[in-house]
């Protein structure tokens, strides 16, 4: 009888080990879930809200920025690239005339950052495009978020035109984004 109580136990706990999902699998994200990012839709939000009935007066060339540490601005982590990415698709798709920089190795492609934009350079580079406007910005992170701010700057006297500031939570990917690769890792 005691046999027979033992087997059924060790049955019984085999069976409900193996209903539950081992702590060691990996649940990959979905296609779905990557299409409902709230990171690219937040993103877009924040240039719609930034070009809202902006009048754009014309197809005049329009420059965008690699977004910058705000504590190192001649330094980007990839989180500043993939944002200027994202900015500079949203405004393509609201009908501004948005040149693409990383076509020009010479002008200012800085390894290991990307493409940045300081505020000595914009008027040269500006005048060879003929952009009158570029979308610059910086991040900064804190604890819990990362706070964009994002200026869109007339090119001949470097005004502000346009401005929006907004804040990402720091989660999995805006902490992966935020990583600077070392420099000795090459």
């Amino acid at each position: 009888m005691n046999y027979k109580l033992i087997l059924s136990a060790l049955a019984a706990v085999a069976v409900l080990g193996a209903c539950g999902t081992p702590s060691n699998v990996r649940m990959d994200p979905t296609y779905d879930e990557a299409a409902a990012s709230k990171f690219v839709a937040l993103n877009k939000d924040a240039v719609s809200q930034l070009i809202a009935n902006y009048d754009r007066g014309g197809d005049t060339p329009v420059l965008v920025a690699t977004i910058v540490n705000v504590n190192d601005m001649r330094r980007s982590a990839p989180l500043g690239r993939t944002l200027s990415e994202q900015y500079a698709s949203q405004m393509a798709s609201s009908g501004f005339n948005v040149k693409e920089m990383k076509l020009r190795g010479d002008v200012f492609i800085r390894e290991e950052t990307g493409e940045l934009l300081l505020s000595r350079e914009i008027k040269d580079i500006a005048r060879s495009h003929n952009a009158s406007m570029v979308l610059v910005g910086t991040y900064s992170a804190a604890a819990n978020f990362t706070y964009v701010s994002l200026k869109f700057v007339r090119t001949e006297d470097s005004r502000i035109i346009r401005a929006f500031d907004y804040a990402l939570p720091n989660d999995k990917d805006v902490n992966k984004l935020l990583q600077v690769a070392n420099a000795n890792a090459r």
